[in-house]
């Protein structure tokens, strides 16, 4: 699941939540330093939604990561803000509760691969819903 490459739907992040308490999003797509969700992002937000709709009781930590090029506040405020958008999405776009959805952004400080390489980068940018 590189870069995007992968859309996981509603049955994955279902799975994923449940085994292991959180799931990463590759299917939600920024422009670099920014965090506007490009209209690429919509088949991985149908499967957030339709996960959150199948499963009314459920809530979730959003958690944006990015990689670690620039400044640690920069990014820190960048995946914030990642995140709320992903929020705000699924508010706005798809009705669902804001009470259910908390974004927080976490910068560069939890990769899962190394920096040093566009492949290793690639997979630090992400999302991650977290079970609350």
């Amino acid at each position: 699941m590189l870069g995007g490459q992968v859309t996981v739907d509603a049955a994955a992040l279902k799975k994923g939540l449940q085994s292991d308490g959180k799931i990463a999003l590759y299917g939600i797509y920024f422009d670099t330093a920014k965090a506007v969700l490009k209209a690429e992002s919509k088949a991985q937000l149908d499967e957030i939604a339709k996960l959150l709709r199948q499963q009314p009781a459920l809530k979730v930590y959003l958690v944006g990561h990015t990689d670690s090029e620039g400044g640690l506040d920069a990014n820190l405020a960048l995946s914030q803000q990642r995140a709320q958008a992903v929020a705000d999405a699924l508010i706005r776009q798809y009705q669902i509760d804001g009470k259910r959805l908390l974004a927080r952004g976490v910068a560069n400080l939890a990769p899962v691969a190394s920096n040093d390489a566009d492949a290793g980068r690639a997979r630090n940018r992400r999302v991650e819903l977290v079970v609350q």
